[in-house]
């Protein structure tokens, strides 16, 4: 296991300093605000922590309400909204400051028998022939005016192995493309097996990317570059079947809508054998910087 993923473990260890509150802390980004996809996760840990250990996520819901800041502990507040007897509800609330900067209500069920459809996975190449963050991020240096964001670039993703399918937004800045992206990704190392861990870790990376098919629609190449501004809103997830976060996930993701200052991105997980494993759909600020 890699030492940046020890690191984010240690991040999802929540302390519990009360029956249902809990506080984390944060660990560098590369802006200066805390990463939207921690917050999620560990507020996801915190709720999944009040759960039974036999009832699994199936779904959350989250808004970004401020920025976070890194400097400071964030403290979680989990509410028992209801424990039905297949499932259990769970509104969490991220404080910093004494004001609230996220907010997420998640459900947790009793494994059942039911229906079974899927859609099917999109063809993508095997993620073993495609570059890692280091091999691919410093071959497009030169598009950055600071000269330390692939540095720090490849550090925010030492703890997990994302691989883009083709080239990421800043790498095209200026050509306008198909509002679609596609990312495998999978923790550089193994997890222990908790399911609630596995969702927690995919969770933290399903805000690392999901904007990008928004950038590739109108030719943008992201903060990185600064020609755009912007942050996350709100964020869905839908946990439909087991999966391990350290095997390669497919991130298939597009763009249906941008208008009034925000884009919409939404995606499907498949594992590497073909099941839909999780559906997510974010919206966040996506903004022209004004001259």
């Amino acid at each position: 296991m890699s030492t940046a993923l020890d690191s984010l473990l240690d991040l999802l260890d929540l302390e519990r300093i009360e029956q249902d509150i809990f506080r984390g802390t944060s660990r560098s980004a590369v802006i200066p605000r805390v990463f939207g996809g921690q917050v999620a996760a560990q507020a996801l840990v915190a709720a999944g922590r009040t759960v039974p250990a036999e009832r699994t996520a199936h779904s959350l819901h989250a808004y970004f309400l401020r920025a976070g800041d890194p400097g400071a502990p964030i403290v979680y507040s989990v509410d028992r909204i209801r424990d039905g007897r297949s499932f259990t509800t769970r509104r969490v609330v991220a404080v910093q400051h004494g004001q609230p900067i996220f907010h997420l209500s998640a459900s947790f069920q009793t494994y059942e028998e039911g229906l079974e459809h899927q859609a099917d996975m999109p063809p993508a190449p095997d993620p073993e022939t495609l570059p890692t963050a280091a091999q691919m991020l410093p071959r497009y240096a030169d598009r950055f005016s600071d000269p330390q964001i692939v540095d720090r670039l490849i550090e925010a993703r030492a703890a997990v192995d994302l691989r883009y399918v083709d080239a990421p937004p800043f790498a095209t800045a200026g050509e306008p493309r198909e509002p679609r992206s596609q990312v495998w990704f999978r923790t550089n190392g193994k997890l222990a097996d908790d399911p609630l861990l596995h969702v927690c870790m995919a969770t933290y990376v399903s805000d690392m990317t999901l904007l990008d098919s928004v950038l590739l629609a109108h030719g943008r190449g992201g903060w990185a570059i600064g020609d755009v501004v912007g942050a996350s809103l709100d964020h869905a997830m839908w946990f439909h079947r087991p999966f391990r976060a350290d095997e390669w996930l497919l991130y298939d993701q597009e763009s249906p809508s941008a208008s009034g200052g925000r884009g919409l991105g939404q995606a499907r997980i498949h594992t590497q054998d073909g099941r839909l494993a999780i559906s997510v759909i974010q919206e966040g600020v996506v903004r022209v910087p004004r001259t």
